[in-house]
């Protein structure tokens, strides 16, 4: 953070920009500007992302069956979520369908991904703003100190877990990281009793860390009245958006595969579509001061950084999902969610849950999920059948949509008549949920500053408004015109700056 702030102690600046650069515990590079008026008071803000990965353009040219080693390289914490969508959307190019055995295989692969996802951001990047408190000093507030306050043993069972996660995605995948196992119809390798008994071992015991988490998130959030609080802030962290999400022919959720529902913001269904219609639901904004678009409903329109009905801004993710769907499929799963149903409903909540911070709760029971559903897969025998590769006919065009742990994530591939790419577009969950992202940290700013009193604390808290959505920037940067981004800042012998010079 740039400015006067040295320690947590609130202090009065007469500085008209605040600049919190970098952001932390988030995936790529971000910064956050916030301006403010002769009062002290937050005029406007604006999450930046300065980044740019020019994916979809040195994709054109390449062999479609490339993409999904290409598209994974995206990020290296999501590599799944993307080398899954790019599979499907290969399905799509090639008018195939995969054999039970190959979508088992690889909905069995996308738990384990969930499973370690969630780990990450649930205890190394959300927990220190919980379990150390939102105002502790800097240094302390991330995994270390969390290990430290909940102690060696929980962290032991933290690193496990996402550990088992990761062997999962190996076993199926060919790799923990970078997955390599993805093919038009099917998958590229058959899977052993002995390697299926090893991922039912593992999924029962992610089972019971899922409960451990849950247990936990009710002790240490929602029973502390000042996290309930910040929870419960409707100046600072409450929006009502649309929200969207995957869902099964019943509307349970489902992060491999369904129709993708929108609802409003009175839970009321808008849209049901299917993966090749998106473009028929979807627009795209941009901003000159971000290198991540914003996509928002066509059939509402862009108006700005606004909420209600007349915004076209949506949110997907965990919120998102739970928002749109009616419910689990799985048992421990379901629980939760009614435990979440009724308490919101207590506290006077009808329709969609809009609290933002909401996200988290939201991520546990989908912790809890996906680890059922590793058991469930992980105990059908016909995941070791050798029937791992359906038919497939000449390239076209198609389009592949799953729900990535941050949300929905969209790949639309065009091929000519020798399978090289001629057109790619990918619209990545961060980037459904940027204008979103952009209008909670306005929000929480202007809630949280006032008469021009600052303090890490305060500002850490700003931070919470997009934590909590778990962006990936690096996914998500994709500028229309290509042009990469550059900004020199000229500086004087005693390191004040002279004039900074920039191309966009």
């Amino acid at each position: 953070m740039s400015g006067p702030i040295i320690n947590d102690t609130t202090t009065k600046t007469t500085e008209k920009k605040l600049t919190i650069d970098p952001i932390t515990r988030l995936e790529g590079h971000g910064k956050i500007e916030i301006f403010l008026n002769d009062e002290g008071n937050v005029a406007n803000a604006y999450w930046q992302v300065p980044e740019l990965r020019g994916f979809e353009r040195f994709c054109i040219g390449r062999h479609v069956q490339e993409l999904p080693i290409i598209t994974n390289r995206l990020c290296g914490v999501c590599p799944a979520a993307h080398h899954i969508a790019s599979t499907k959307t290969l399905d799509a190019v090639f008018d195939a369908t995969p054999t039970e055995t190959a979508t088992k295989l690889r909905d069995l692969f996308y738990m384990g991904q969930y499973v370690h996802s969630h780990i990450a951001h649930f205890y190394a990047l959300a927990a220190p703003d919980f379990v150390l408190g939102p105002s502790a000093p800097s240094n302390k507030r991330n995994i270390l100190g969390v290990v430290d306050a909940v102690g060696v043993e929980i962290g032991g069972e933290v690193i496990k877990h996402r550990s088992y996660g990761q062997k999962v995605q190996e076993i199926v995948g060919g790799r923990a990281t970078h997955p390599c196992f993805g093919l038009p119809g099917g998958v590229s390798k058959q899977i052993s009793e002995e390697e299926r008994a090893q991922m039912e071992e593992m999924a029962r015991s992610c089972i019971e860390f899922g409960k451990f988490t849950i247990k936990l998130f009710h002790d240490v959030v929602l029973a502390n009245q000042d996290y309930l609080g910040l929870i419960l802030n409707q100046d600072a962290y409450y929006l009502e958006t649309y929200y969207m999400g995957m869902v099964d022919k019943d509307n349970k959720s489902n992060f491999y595969d369904g129709d993708v529902r929108v609802v409003d913001q009175a839970g009321k269904e808008v849209v049901k579509f299917k993966p090749s219609e998106y473009l028929d639901i979807i627009a795209e904004h941009v901003e000159p001061w971000s290198y991540m678009k914003m996509p928002y409903l066509k059939s509402v329109g862009w108006n700005g950084f606004t909420t209600g009905p007349s915004s076209g801004i949506y949110r997907v993710g965990p919120l998102g999902r739970i928002n749109v769907c009616e419910g689990y499929t799985t048992p421990l799963a379901q629980a939760e969610y009614e435990v979440l149903a009724k308490t919101v409903k207590d506290l006077g909540v009808t329709g969609p849950v809009h609290h933002t911070l909401a996200f988290h709760w939201a991520r546990v029971i989908e912790l809890q999920h996906a680890a059922e559903r590793m058991l469930e897969l992980a105990t059908d025998d016909v995941i070791t059948s050798d029937d791992t590769r359906g038919e497939f006919k000449e390239p076209t065009e198609g389009v592949g949509i799953c729900e990535a742990p941050r949300g929905t994530l969209i790949h639309h591939y065009a091929s000519d008549k020798d399978g090289l790419c001629t057109k790619i577009n990918m619209i990545v969950a961060t980037t459904n949920n940027n204008a979103a992202i952009n209008t909670s940290v306005v929000q929480a700013a202007k809630a949280l500053i006032q008469n021009g009193e600052v303090s890490q604390g305060l500002l850490n808290k700003v931070e919470m408004a997009f934590r909590c959505y778990d962006p990936c920037n690096s996914c998500g940067t994709h500028a229309l015109n290509g042009s990469p981004a550059l900004e020199i800042n000229v500086r004087r012998a005693d390191g004040s700056k002279l004039k900074t010079v920039r191309n966009f």
